[in-house]
């Protein structure tokens, strides 16, 4: 059978993949609107007249695989608004540059991306998760349940003493799944599997009388369905792994407590430590992906998921009522991509240091790596050297370069204990095996030489009895720890400077010695944009600096060439205007850059995506 009713008001469309129609059923007849979950091929509209359905306006898909969505241009023609899950929304909205640009040879990238659609299609919203959406009278709440996508979600709908899950195709029967190879996202590994048992567990904290999947008949004794499949799928991920991994531990009690109000969540791919109030409120320094199952392969959102999987643990266990405040150590999108859902689902304010806020406000000032893919901007910026309270607690955020220009160190005192938040300022390799934990830097992250000497000296003046990092176990502290890591960052700074041309030529190891920023920015076909060009002589005499631009044919510059002078070392910026003339995605200018005899070339670039004209 094409069409089956299973409850009042929702029906069942058998195509690609099963498409629910839900409507307002007390809306008057012949004014009935529907939601789709999922479209299929589009056979659904075939049947909106037989169901006194006069139209569907909106389109809610559960994950971007083509069996799901490839009528969407009928739904679109239709004139509903498609709905789409955040991680996945370019799969959507601009499946054409994962077409571009994905690896085809030696590819060890398993997910299946590959399984979306041919051609884009207007996106009108993604779905709200955690919260509710409402459509044509029709209201349900949004769960991120990974599994068969990294960006899968199920939608709950609530009607007549029920509760439906429509579920995508993380469950097909009860213990069973619709795919296994879908949840196999990189080579050898199974990080999928492992997020389908999670998503099970948490889908059945949520009281289901049904579940309603894109594969597979409904299931009406759902906790039966979901216990089944994360036992099962938990004997799989263990099959595959040289020991096993208990899941369900996992999520039940995803911390460790450092101190008695100093937890580490356990489950993340970052240190997210949780700082706990007698108020009963809790203060998160860095909250990146949250439960998670393995790093996977690729750097797209869809290869990124955030969620909240941890906070239901924290509240049962430790009796938190509020999330009140979340802090950053660094704007790396392994220490923040939860911030944004902390904020719109808990209410958290995000509290960000200054030399921090920009970087997460505006990610395309800078070519900067590991950033998250939207601004992250701050509730309250906090001054550097400055102690700011929370309830019972001071906290000082202090300067902190090395591992990144823009990075800080926390110190407070936690039940009696000096604790410094390092974020990945070392790596906390912590003596075993012999080894010593060796300095983090890395060069696009702007590390400067004389960085971690500084950082020594600051640990020294605020003498921690305990470091928590950012990926590594925390350190109880001694004295011949805060010496070592002296000696380690003179170290660093003697070897670049044997490696390095030296003051002779003093450019440093990032290699810079000018930016045009912003590196990323949207412009529009005939109209001016404006930039910044920050130079700095890295000679040891006097120089002039004479900077050229380079711009595609028929573009324009409000200056053909820009000269500066400059003291030895020292830094200034100049303004540039740039007016391009043909649209394109990521258009490339550049700055030819000379100092003093010293020619650099086209030394620095930037990107600009390019409309057409307005007019």
């Amino acid at each position: 059978m094409t069409v089956t009713a299973i409850a009042r008001g929702v029906w069942r469309v058998a195509d690609t993949c099963h498409v629910y129609l839900i409507v307002d059923p007390d809306a008057r007849e012949g004014e009935r609107d529907a939601v789709a979950i999922d479209f299929g091929s589009g056979l659904a509209l075939e049947h909106l007249a037989g169901l006194g359905i006069r139209r569907i306006t909106d389109v809610l898909m559960t994950h971007h695989h083509r069996d799901q969505g490839q009528g969407l241009p009928l739904a679109v023609e239709h004139g509903a608004r498609i709905h789409v899950p955040p991680v996945e929304i370019e799969l959507f909205a601009r499946v054409e540059e994962m077409w571009e640009s994905r690896q085809l040879d030696n590819d060890y990238n398993l997910r299946q991306d590959r399984f979306s659609l041919l051609a884009s299609v207007p996106v009108h919203a993604t779905v709200p998760e955690y919260r509710h959406i409402e459509c044509a009278g029709v209201r349900m709440l949004v769960l991120p349940t990974p599994g068969h996508t990294v960006g899968s979600v199920t939608y709950l709908l609530d009607r007549d003493g029920e509760r439906i899950a429509f579920s995508g195709d993380l469950v097909y029967a009860p213990g069973k799944v619709w795919s296994l190879a879908a949840t196999q996202w990189s080579y050898t590994e199974n990080e999928g599997a492992a997020m389908t048992v999670l998503s099970a567990l948490l889908l059945h904290r949520y009281h289901l009388s049904a579940i309603a999947p894109s594969h597979g008949d409904v299931m009406r004794d759902p906790d039966h369905a979901l216990e089944l499949l994360a036992q099962t799928m938990q004997q799989y991920v263990d099959s595959r792994r040289s020991y096993p991994w208990d899941l369900r531990a996992r999520l039940e009690d995803p911390f460790t407590a450092v101190t008695p109000h100093l937890l580490l969540n356990r489950t993340s791919i970052s240190c997210s430590y949780v700082l706990l109030s007698e108020t009963r409120e809790a203060l998160i320094i860095d909250y990146g992906y949250d439960m998670t199952t393995g790093l996977i392969l690729g750097q797209e959102r869809a290869a990124r998921r955030p969620w909240l999987a941890s906070l239901p643990a924290l509240r049962e266990l430790f009796g938190v009522t509020r999330i009140s405040v979340a802090l950053a150590t660094h704007y790396h999108d392994d220490h923040v991509a939860g911030l944004p859902l902390l904020r719109e689902i808990e209410k958290t304010q995000l509290w960000i240091p200054e030399n921090v806020a920009p970087t997460l406000a505006d990610p395309w000032r800078e070519d900067l790596p590991c950033q998250w893919y939207d601004p992250i901007p701050a509730d309250r910026i906090i001054p550097l050297e400055e102690p700011f309270t929370w309830n019972e607690y001071t906290i000082t955020a202090h300067a902190q370069p090395g591992h990144t220009l823009y990075a800080v160190a926390y110190s407070l005192t936690v039940d009696g204990v000096k604790v410094v938040f390092t974020g990945d300022q070392q790596e906390g390799l912590g003596g075993r095996d012999g080894r010593r934990d060796i300095l983090n830097y890395q060069y696009r992250n702007l590390f400067r030489l004389g960085d971690y000497v500084k950082s020594a000296e600051l640990y020294r003046r605020i003498g921690p009895g305990l470091m928590a990092s950012g990926h590594w176990d925390p350190r109880w502290v001694d004295e011949e720890y805060l010496t070592y890591l002296g000696e380690a960052g003179r170290a660093v700074d003697d070897l670049h400077e044997r490696l390095l041309p030296g003051e002779a030529l003093a450019i440093g190891p990032a290699g810079q010695a000018a930016r045009l920023l912003p590196y990323r920015r949207s412009a529009v076909a005939g109209e001016p944009a404006d930039y910044t060009v920050e130079i700095r002589n890295p000679l040891p005499s006097p120089a002039r600096a004479r900077v050229t631009p380079v711009l595609p044919l028929g573009w324009r510059s409000s200056e053909s060439e820009l000269e500066v002078d400059l003291g030895p070392g020292e830094e200034s910026s100049v303004q540039l205007t740039v007016t391009p003339a043909s649209s394109g995605r990521r258009q490339r200018i550049a700055i030819d850059v000379a100092i003093g005899d010293l020619r650099l070339g086209q030394h620095a670039e930037a990107l600009l995506d390019v409309a057409e004209s307005r007019s």
